[in-house]
């Protein structure tokens, strides 16, 4: 069901991509799929401005193509983990040794394996409460200039300060994601109390978070500048946040595939 009364997600999702732009004057990328697990993926291959649409019988070819890293909820850290114990592509976790699945992601082992045959059966809910707020740009061309990086990462930090005062929101926490160009992705984050919407405290933040990365040294595809521990107030206290160099919580993480599907 949808408002426009559209029979195909295709046109659903391309309906909505002009109306982002319309409205905002910005690009967005959507994924049409059986499932939020598979159209999440395929919203990530063709950014900035992409529509991607993975039918049910290309749904095993599409899973094929995947790395480990586009298992929901597998950040950097676990990510190496599972490559450690050979588990390479997405599809390998159908035959890893549950052992060490557990090991390398606790309770989420189970769902993982379903999710690596495409099986995501949960609903889609848009009334779900905001965890969080950020934007992040993936590029034409890789960056290794480090100045044109830290000037990418200040206006993505600005923007998302101007997010959070618009919502009239705080953060306690403020995560900087990075994708070099073999498609590597990781995360930093810091958190400090009070909470804020200042912009010129969040962009701070978000370049000493910069520099504890390879940028600069390493050519980089994806930046990304996201708040999180939200509150209402200046004062409110919400619980503790990852520090530097972790990954998000569970199930935050979820990287692009590294090449458009064939088809």
């Amino acid at each position: 069901e949808n408002s426009w009364g559209l029979a195909l997600g295709m046109e659903v999702a391309r309906r909505l991509k002009e109306r982002i732009c319309e409205e905002t004057q910005l690009t967005a990328s959507a994924g049409v799929a059986p499932n939020k697990f598979l159209a999440k993926i395929a919203s990530g291959w063709k950014k900035p401005d992409g529509l991607t649409v993975v039918a049910p019988e290309r749904i095993e070819r599409f899973l094929q193509k995947l790395p480990v890293d586009a298992l929901w909820g597998v950040g950097p850290v676990t990510a190496r983990k599972l490559r450690a114990a050979g588990i390479e592509r997405l599809v390998d976790v159908r035959t890893a040794d549950p052992e060490i699945l557990k090991s390398a992601v606790g309770s989420y082992a189970e769902t993982l394996r379903r999710m690596s045959y495409g099986d995501d059966p949960r609903e889609v809910n848009p009334n779900t409460e905001r965890k969080s707020i950020g934007c992040e740009n993936t590029f034409a061309e890789d960056i290794e200039d480090i100045e044109a990086i830290r000037r990418e990462v200040r206006a993505l930090a600005l923007h998302t300060a101007k997010a959070l005062e618009k919502r009239r929101i705080f953060a306690r926490t403020i995560t900087l994601k990075l994708r070099y160009s073999n498609f590597e992705t990781i995360t930093r984050s810091h958190t400090e109390d009070p909470p804020t919407s200042a912009a010129e405290a969040i962009a701070s933040r978000a370049a000493a978070l910069l520099e504890k990365t390879a940028a600069g040294d390493r050519p980089v595809r994806l930046l990304g500048i996201t708040a999180h521990n939200l509150s209402e107030t200046e004062t409110e206290k919400t619980p503790a946040s990852p520090g530097h160099d972790d990954e998000l919580p569970f199930p935050e993480h979820l990287p692009a595939a590294p090449a458009d599907p064939e088809g």
